[in-house]
């Protein structure tokens, strides 16, 4: 049988004679799609609404200052789930409510922390944040500093029975870093020429892990302190420019022989407490294992008080919609989203409250400017992504499509959903879009950033690019898509960490970006069918 990826097809024709048991030139001009276009009035009324009367920042600060951070199932993320449920209702959008999902399993709260150095000489506060799910203690703790080496099992066996006082340093200090590259940068022209000219023989490759010795050295050394039960595991931040701590969650020891979603996690409901683990910045980190080195005995002093909640151990993404005014495709759905949950060390400002802060505008510009879509256009923030993309991936199971070892199963949405769009790289303006690896919707976007290219946004990308909610839908063949952002401070300084906060948001890009995702969307919703999915998907029998 032929399949499409065996010829080349003209851009915006899906269908040749002899496909599908066509065999005259009107049946297949009659399959066809029209070609992409473009209603200027619209796109004005769009930009003046998001550009005069932007909501966007506003959003952003109630989820931040507000509600933030917001952890899974924490307290403020259920805040903030309501939050957002409040804005749709006020703003007369219909199909206002929680999806929930899951179980996901246990919250945990943040009360306090603090950390104090003390040497015989003098003393410091320590700067540094718990890992998410570490348990807490009921009054503050103290005890001696010392560095175990995970490669040497015969020195670290010798504690054995003797941790149960101690915090202990699990890693050598990272060398200092000295910063000769902004720390701040949006694409130039050769960076979006080369995104513009990607293919599949240009697709970046995979890493690779580290070797099987490794992991199972790591395993023991994890497995022996999770028997020992020291005051607390200590390590440095993975990113330390000028005193950022990038953290996560706690870990369990796990076994390498489990692949990576069969690993034991802390927030599970029949999970045991991992030991408390904390992240200090790079300089302190630092500090502290060069004055063990030198012989010079330090002590900690930890206030650590963190509570689980086990109440309610589903998750909750917020769903709203301004219904379809077609009466041919009106149940048909263009869907929108960004994750609404963070880490906690800022309060989740560029990862991702910018997201879900601009896909909440375009849900205002629309419905403001009172413009009547054909299909419906759905929003859905998104819980859990921060731990596996687990509120997108468990909507997708519930209404889309499910897959098992003979394919796609298709559920309920999977013939009404015409595209997913994702927010999620930051505070950065969209320069673009990546197809996924769609080719067929190359002129599609062309033509819907035509009237954006004074703000210097244009490219679309052929690559397939991942790490966030569009993957599910794409997975199951959905045309899923995550837009080209200028990185800004993402990966440099904001992502996951303690300087993730309200004040690293850039206005004029998000303003611009709700009003771009607002015209694309509506655009979407306009066309006479779903946008073309790929070619190679197979449907199970």
């Amino acid at each position: 049988m032929i399949k499409f990826d065996d010829v080349k097809l003209p851009l915006g024709v899906l269908v040749m004679s002899g496909l599908f048991g066509c065999s005259t030139a009107e049946e297949v001009i009659a399959q066809e799609y029209e070609e992409p276009s473009i209603d200027m009035e619209v796109v004005e009324q769009i930009k003046e609404e998001g550009i005069e009367n932007s909501n966007v920042m506003d959003y952003a600060g109630w989820l931040t200052d507000v509600y933030g951070p917001r952890l899974t199932n924490s307290e403020q993320m259920r805040r903030a789930n309501h939050y957002t449920k409040e804005v749709f209702e006020e703003l007369g959008l219909e199909n206002v409510h929680l999806h929930e999902w899951g179980p996901f399993g246990r919250g945990w709260d943040l009360d306090r922390f603090a950390m104090h150095a003390y040497t015989e000489h003098t003393y410091f506060p320590v700067t540094a944040f718990p890992k998410a799910w570490s348990p807490g203690y009921d009054e503050p703790v103290r005890g001696e500093v010392i560095y175990l080496s995970p490669d040497d099992e015969e020195t670290y066996r010798e504690y054995e029975g003797q941790l149960g006082d101690k915090f202990v340093m699990v890693q050598e200090p990272a060398d200092p870093q000295f910063h000769f590259d902004p720390l701040t940068s949006r694409f130039d022209d050769s960076q979006l020429l080369n995104l513009a000219n990607a293919g599949p023989d240009r697709m970046p490759e995979e890493g690779t892990g580290g070797t099987r010795s490794q992991d199972d050295s790591q395993y023991r050394f994890a497995k022996f302190l999770q028997e020992e039960e020291p005051l607390a595991v200590l390590d440095q931040s993975y990113r330390g420019k000028f005193g950022q701590i990038a953290i996560s969650g706690a870990s369990l020891p796990s076994d390498p022989e489990l692949g990576w979603m069969d690993r034991p996690r802390p927030h599970q409901p029949d999970a045991e407490d991992p030991v408390p683990q904390v992240s200090l910045t790079q300089d302190h980190y630092g500090r502290l294992f060069r004055l063990i080195e030198k012989g010079v005995e330090v002590e900690l002093e930890m206030e650590l008080e963190a509570r689980y909640q086990t109440d309610d151990l589903m998750g909750y993404n917020t769903v709203a919609e301004i219904p379809g005014t077609d009466p041919e495709v009106g149940d048909e759905i263009v869907l929108i989203g960004a994750h609404l949950d963070s880490w906690h060390s800022g309060t989740g400002a560029t990862d991702n409250a910018a997201g879900s802060a601009v896909m909440m505008e375009v849900m205002r510009i629309l419905s403001e400017t009172g413009i009547e879509p054909r299909r419906t256009i759905r929003i859905a923030l998104w819980d859990g992504e921060e731990q596996g993309l687990h509120g997108s991936r468990e909507y997708v199971q519930e209404f889309v499509a499910d897959q098992n070892e003979d394919g796609i199963v298709p559920l309920e949405e999977y013939e009404k959903l015409s595209a997913y769009y994702n927010h999620d790289n930051g505070t950065g303006q969209i320069r673009g879009i990546n197809l996924q690896e769609n080719e067929q919707l190359r002129d599609y976007f062309r033509t819907w950033f035509q009237p954006f290219h004074d703000w210097d946004a244009a490219t679309v990308s052929y690559r397939n690019t991942g790490a966030t909610d569009h993957v599910p839908f794409d997975a199951v063949g959905i045309p899923g898509f995550q837009f080209i952002q200028d990185p800004i401070e993402y990966f440099t300084k904001t992502h996951h960490s303690n300087m993730d906060v309200f004040e690293r948001l850039k206005k004029k890009d998000l303003k611009r970006n709700s009003v771009m995702i607002a015209s694309i969307v509506y655009h979407t919703a306009q066309l006479d069918h779903l946008l073309p999915r790929k070619n190679d998907v197979e449907l199970a029998d």
